[in-house]
């Protein structure tokens, strides 16, 4: 039976305008791996806050497991300015105690690794900032973590080590974790329940997205008419995930055949060669095609010798690391900036709609309301065949009619992503490229936005961090790597090994170019470097395989019979040396280091 951490009974929680719970229970068990999902505004974070403790409550009761080490990444740090980023991620811990340590180098190098450590927190931007809390809280022990908004300022390489990061914190029903994320990849690859917080309740579902999405759209079958729209939408995802990701489908324990029933009428999300066929018509042969095209910013270079020729009807997700420059290659496919070598050439029939990150298409109509920037446009626009009017479609996208009335500025981050969208669209752009559209919306606009997308006949151009989006919309992925241009056809995944090799290729590689640069820190020739780092990472291989045995070893000695002393003091006499080996590592380690830093 598995052992209670945290239980929530009858718990009501009100504000001067709205119910947020109405007795809602809960309970965490050692081992759930639980996703908090819903539309922005419903009350996710004030359900972590009340689960942390931060968040005061009307009535009801929260108990928790006497001593148990609760950690929580909020969506605010409480970090001193003027702390360096190394206390704060390590604290007062001496260099050979965290350095020593194989998980806390893990999580450094999966999440901070081009952080520098000798400048203040406030020196740091947003995302950076927001990674060094994230790395100082799996740092320490909890047998229970709370994470707001995790993958936030994480690329796509990042949420992938972090999520295997999770997956094995923990050995198997032992630990308990608690997130909310619009990432669905994320919550499909971590979690083992989702709960739903909708209309001042929470609902569990078995599983994570895929398995929530098939549940849902049972229960919203057997509701009524009134949920009619949502559900429909929600089949449309369902016949996806079923058809272009079986696979994630086949963990929840429940009726998979009854689920299947439900879309057996539903047609494919998309015809891509009706889209194609139509995306010719509009745009013609020519769409836009660099050749050779780089930028650098002074001595900077971001892009090298892009070749590729946009097709029309082309749906392509980019790939990359945090500053590998993709949005640098939306805006050089848009015209926005010029390309430093080579060129691009944009076909005569091209219109070009671009989201950027900053809003730029609201900039100039903050002060306006909602419906006097939509009366500026046409009366009608046409989805799957049908005519609706900009209302209508704003409508489709979350908005309510007295959103109508708003100001622009006064509009959330995630209407103004809708509203961002909507202008783009409402504009008929044949060509139209996302940098990261997913910010700031919620996972059932996220559905909504995909499904106007589907119907979509153009070239689309996605940068995103939410793999499940990519993997939704696009039909083939491009990654920047290396400052140039590469096809992966084997999508996210194929990035991902692409850049494991590369970065375990790359450090003996960088050490002899950049010997010259370093050597007047270090003291130490090109060829020197090289062989101290060849010498810290078979020292980094000693370690871990030391590690292993005295994991082993203790494993044994839970596992061994009391009252046998004798085989105790030989397991006990084992496991000291095998500690003291391990120490004369971390001492060889930390010289090594030593010698690299000068």
């Amino acid at each position: 039976m598995a052992t209670p951490l945290l239980g929530v009974e009858s718990v009501h929680l009100e504000y001067p305008t709205k119910v947020v719970f109405d007795a809602v229970s809960l309970g965490i068990e050692e081992g759930d791996r639980i996703g908090i999902v819903g539309r922005n505004g419903d009350g996710k974070s004030s359900l972590l806050g009340i689960l942390s403790g931060d968040v005061e409550y009307q009535s009801g009761r929260v108990t928790t497991r006497n001593g148990l080490r609760f950690g929580v990444l909020g969506q605010r740090d409480s970090f001193d300015d003027d702390l360096s980023v190394k206390t704060a991620i390590v604290g007062d811990r001496e260099d050979h105690e965290w350095a020593g340590d194989a998980g806390i180098r893990d999580i450094i190098r999966g999440l901070v690794a081009d952080v520098p450590w000798d400048v203040t927190v406030g020196e740091l931007s947003g995302g950076q900032r927001r990674r060094v809390a994230l790395a100082r809280l799996l740092i320490g022990e909890w047998d229970l973590i709370a994470l707001d908004e995790p993958t936030n300022h994480l690329d796509v390489e990042g949420i992938s080590w972090l999520a295997a990061h999770l997956k094995k914190r923990w050995p198997p029903q032992h630990g308990g974790l608690v997130v909310i994320t619009h990432d669905r990849w994320f919550l499909d690859e971590v979690c083992t329940e989702t709960w739903e917080v909708h209309d001042g309740i929470v609902e569990p579902f078995e599983g994570g997205y895929a398995a929530y999405v098939l549940q849902r759209v049972e229960r919203d079958r057997q509701a009524a008419q009134a949920e009619q729209k949502r559900q429909n939408l929600m089949r449309k995802e369902l016949a996806w995930l079923r058809r272009g990701a079986p696979a994630r489908t086949s963990k929840p324990k429940f009726r998979i055949e009854a689920a299947n029933r439900l879309i057996a009428d539903v047609p494919p999300v998309r015809n891509s060669l009706e889209l194609q066929r139509l995306a010719v018509s509009r745009l013609g042969k020519e769409v836009v095609n660099l050749e050779g095209a780089g930028v650098c910013y002074g001595e900077t270079e971001v892009l090298r010798d892009i070749t590729w020729r946009i097709a029309p009807g082309e749906r392509t997700g980019i790939l990359g690391a945090n500053g590998a420059g993709k949005s640098t290659l939306l805006r050089l496919i848009a015209g926005e900036i010029e390309p430093t070598s080579g060129r691009v050439k944009h076909g005569k029939t091209v219109k070009m709609g671009f989201l950027d990150q900053q809003f730029s298409q609201l900039k100039d109509i903050g002060d306006d309301l909602v419906r006097d920037v939509l009366a500026r446009y046409r009366t009608s626009f046409t989805v799957e065949g049908k005519e609706l009017s900009p209302t209508q479609l704003l409508e489709r996208l979350g908005f309510e009619r007295a959103h109508l009335s708003a100001r622009v500025e006064d509009l959330s981050g995630g209407q103004k992503r809708r509203l961002q969208l909507l202008l783009l669209l409402m504009d008929e752009p044949n060509v139209i490229a996302l940098d990261e559209p997913t910010n700031d919306v919620d996972s059932d606009m996220l559905a909504a936005m995909e499904d106007l997308l589907d119907s979509w006949p153009g070239t689309l151009l996605v940068i995103s961090h939410d793999r499940y989006l990519i993997e939704r919309v696009t039909d083939q992925q491009y990654a920047i790597i290396d400052h140039t241009l590469r096809h992966v056809p084997g999508g996210v995944d194929e990035y991902l090994r692409l850049r494991e090799e590369e970065s375990k290729q790359g450090a003996s590689a960088a050490s002899s170019e950049s010997a010259p640069a370093e050597q007047p820190s270090s003291g130490l020739s090109g060829s020197d470097r090289w062989a101290v780092r060849k010498d810290v990472a078979a020292v980094e291989r000693r370690m871990q395989k030391i590690e292993k045995k005295i994991a082993a070893v203790e494993k044994d000695m839970a596992a061994h019979d009391p009252s046998d002393y004798e085989g105790l003091q030989e397991l006990n006499a084992s496991l000291q040396g095998l500690r003291a080996d391990y120490a004369e590592l971390e001492d060889e380690w930390l010289e090594l280091e030593s010698q690299l830093e000068g």
